[in-house]
């Protein structure tokens, strides 16, 4: 398949001709990759099974993952779903546009396809000027699930989408790093108190400032495989690079020694191990050491790519320092222990 790719070089001058394009093909029911505030996404026509098909075949993804619906303005929402209520307007109203997305009852309109076969439909708002831009110039919503090989680390970087799924898709504009480089909060508004699906940027604490009450899915805890999805993302055999990816948790000099002991003992196998921390760790560890950053904001926005970079330097294994849990930390490390596939080490 011959991709045509779109460079955006300036996001505050952006050539709406050559981004015109791209909204054309999505019209014309084929699969295009765009930045969004998130990760980039590979997006097609919500509303045509056929388009949204050909996303499940170029990421590999299982048919009853559900997608996201895209949309460019809040009152679309109204054409999309049903039963909607005065929390979900509030959380809309408060952060939309912005990284968080709602589950809601979905009208017929939404095909099965898109929701995964549920009544259910997932739908967000994006910040970013590319994304907002190119589901406006194509007039439909947008299904767009992560732009990556399904399973593996979410892409963040122009170069992840364009060594990842150049041929694979019709359409990509390449727009430079995405901001938060985690996907969207997922909030299910289909039952009395709203329930975090998937953690993200937008906060349980966030999200209680405003509408109160907010849980989080049981099976956020849990290793067990979410059997039926409502969101993207709760499969746990999710985000993982070629290595085996392990978490080592306890207190700070018993991690910096636990980890150096994996390290020497797989070297000794004639493994090559990579170690994730702190940035201000670094000095700590022996082995392939790549810093995330001193800020969960840092950590967040540079998870997925380091994930991808230890590809590249072609690890066997790979240790990572646990992360708080409190605000965003949360989503950092639902990212994180499904990445390892829950597998845990107590220093």
């Amino acid at each position: 398949m011959k991709t045509i790719i779109t460079r955006v070089l300036d996001i505050d001058n952006i050539n709406l001709n050559e981004l015109d394009k791209q909204a054309q093909l999505l019209r014309e029911g084929k699969t295009v990759i765009f930045p969004t505030e998130t990760v980039y996404g590979l997006g097609a026509n919500a509303l045509d099974e056929q388009a949204v098909k050909k996303i499940y075949e170029a990421k590999g993804r299982p048919s009853d993952n559900p997608l996201i619906v895209h949309i460019y303005k809040k009152e679309e929402v109204y054409e999309l779903a049903k039963d909607i209520s005065k929390k979900a307007e509030d959380v809309m109203q408060r952060f939309w546009p912005g990284p968080i997305t709602l589950i809601l009852n979905k009208k017929n309109i939404v095909p099965y396809k898109t929701s995964g076969g549920l009544d259910t439909v997932a739908i967000r708002m994006p910040s970013h000027k590319i994304a907002r831009e190119i589901i406006r110039m194509a007039g439909i919503p947008i299904a767009a699930p992560s732009a990556n090989i399904s399973g593996r680390p979410s892409p963040t970087k122009a170069e992840h989408v364009y060594e990842e799924m150049n041929e694979r898709v019709d359409g990509i504009v390449l727009g430079g790093d995405c901001d938060f480089g985690l996907e969207s909060t997922v909030v299910d508004f289909t039952s009395e108190i709203p329930m975090i699906l998937r953690p993200g940027s937008i906060t349980k604490e966030d999200l209680e400032k405003v509408i109160g009450n907010v849980i989080l899915d049981p099976s956020l805890e849990k290793k067990e495989d979410n059997k039926k999805a409502k969101a993207p993302g709760m499969k746990y055999t999710h985000y993982s690079p070629n290595a085996d990816v392990y978490i080592v948790s306890g207190k700070k000099e018993d991690v910096f020694q636990k980890i150096n002991n994996l390290v020497v003992e797989n070297q000794e196998k004639g493994l090559k191990v990579g170690v994730m921390c702190l940035s201000q760790n670094k000095k700590m560890y022996s082995g392939e050491v790549i810093g995330l950053g001193n800020t969960l904001e840092e950590i967040a926005r540079n998870l997925f790519d380091v994930l991808r970079e230890m590809d590249k330097i072609g690890v066997d294994r790979v240790y990572s320092e646990a992360f708080t849990t409190e605000g965003l930390g949360q989503a950092i490390m639902n990212r994180l222990v499904k990445s390892a596939g829950y597998k845990i080490i107590k220093a």
